[in-house]
């Protein structure tokens, strides 16, 4: 009687082990597209925030004006940054470029003072862009503008591209997740079908019957999300080393909404694929237990 219940208690554990491992792995797969989708929005807006709108001033603007003229835009709602570039400046880095100066035989210094604007991510696109140049081309300091149009609206199309494709992906992802869970939980469950059966004949309530499974659910959720967790954070670790620029969009609050999806989707997902296949075997007869 001994080695038939530590038989049963080494199947049951072996049940639990393999619920927790394909539940891991369903998890790290999750994991890892929540944490691109939040990657790829950061580095949507990096790479705007880095685009750079240049404003070239008339050389009757003095260098007081100028100053004024940043500290102005630095009130705008759409800048991030702003770098002026003096003449003399100007002058200095094209000729450190070229290898030589043309203001010895022009004459008089070509190059005009600019201000680099870098915009914020949400005005780095086609429909803003329209009404910054609009606005600031009415101002009389204002000489020219120039921004890299084309790639600006590459990057955009490229980033929705991109982020529909995970979306695309995050939502089949979930569907074959649900699926490879829910089978785990209901073969876990099968196992113990003549026990729910026979609970049910001594007149335990269907809540009564369920609560076992449904905790043993969700403690396999949750150490399934902290190994799953565990997992993802020693690739980031990884991407911390070697790759210096990482920091930047990969920051604290992606890993904890990735870390907190995963929990909650671990934790979730069981207790659902076990309430389910408890309630299916609570519905069939004894001799429906037979047959399947």
């Amino acid at each position: 009687m001994s080695n038939k219940r530590k038989k049963a208690r080494s199947r049951r554990g072996l049940q639990v082990v393999t619920l927790c491992i394909s539940t891991t792995m369903v998890l790290l797969l999750l994991g890892m597209v929540v944490f691109f989708v939040l990657s790829a929005r950061n580095l949507s807006a990096h790479m705007k925030e880095n685009l750079t709108m240049t404003i070239m001033l008339k050389d009757s603007v003095s260098v007081n004006d100028a100053h004024l003229f940043c500290r102005d835009l630095y009130h705008r709602p759409y800048s991030r940054d702003i770098d002026y570039i003096s003449k003399e400046q100007a002058q200095r880095e094209q000729v450190k470029e070229l290898g030589s100066d043309p203001s010895e035989f022009l004459g008089f210094n070509p190059f005009p003072a600019t201000l680099e604007i870098r915009l914020k991510a949400d005005y780095a696109c086609r429909d803003s862009l329209k009404w910054i140049v609009k606005e600031l081309k009415k101002d009389e300091r204002v000489s020219d503008l120039a921004y890299m149009e084309d790639l600006m609206n590459k990057v955009n199309a490229n980033i929705s591209r991109v982020s529909i494709v995970l979306l695309i992906l995050a939502i089949l992802l979930t569907f074959v997740s649900f699926s490879l869970i829910s089978n785990t939980v209901r073969l876990s469950v099968y196992a113990n079908r003549f026990v729910i059966h026979t609970m049910k004949l001594v007149g335990a309530s269907w809540g009564f019957i369920r609560k076992p499974f449904l905790r043993q659910a969700v403690i396999v959720g949750v150490i399934a999300a902290i190994l799953a967790c565990g997992i993802l954070g020693a690739g980031v670790y990884g991407l911390y080393l070697t790759q210096p620029g990482v920091p930047e969009i990969v920051t604290w609050e992606v890993l904890v909404l990735t870390g907190a999806a995963v929990l909650l989707f671990g934790i979730i997902i069981t207790a659902l694929c076990a309430w389910l296949a408890v309630n299916k075997f609570l519905r069939m007869k004894a001799q429906e237990l037979y047959k399947i």
